[in-house]
């Protein structure tokens, strides 16, 4: 009857990383967890601490790559790297208007807050960070 057990074992044991890998990899950002995203947008600080701030070119095309995801542009911006770094959630969400992207989701719930009026077409999700 032992010599059953090792080969289950060593099954279960598969199973249990394979569910593993997947799950590691279906977070909103994919693989990478929104605080490592979260650097991406150094360039991105003092237009997210301060509205009338200028919000650099460097800054609006990594904003726009990552706004290709809303959701992972939304836990990044309320990531704890991002409110360490002094950025301001709601002035935050403010950066991809300012950067007159054409392709910015309106009515998008961000960490409970409706941001349809920095935002541009509608995304049917709704992410819940807090």
């Amino acid at each position: 009857m032992e010599a059953h057990v090792l080969p289950r074992i060593v099954f279960l044991v598969l199973c249990i990383y394979s569910l593993k890998t997947m799950v590691d990899g279906a977070g909103e950002c994919g693989r990478n967890p929104p605080d490592r995203e979260a650097i991406k947008l150094a360039p991105c600080a003092m237009a997210a601490q301060d509205t009338s701030a200028k919000v650099s070119s460097t800054c609006c095309a990594r904003v726009k790559q990552m706004g290709k995801n809303p959701k992972c542009l939304c836990a990044v911006m309320l990531s704890s790297t991002a409110r360490s770094s002094g950025a301001k959630p709601e002035i935050s969400m403010t950066i991809p208007k300012r950067c007159n992207i054409a392709t910015r989701p309106i009515g998008y719930k961000c960490g409970g807050n409706n941001i349809k009026t920095y935002f541009n077409f509608s995304v049917s999700s709704q992410m819940q960070v807090f």
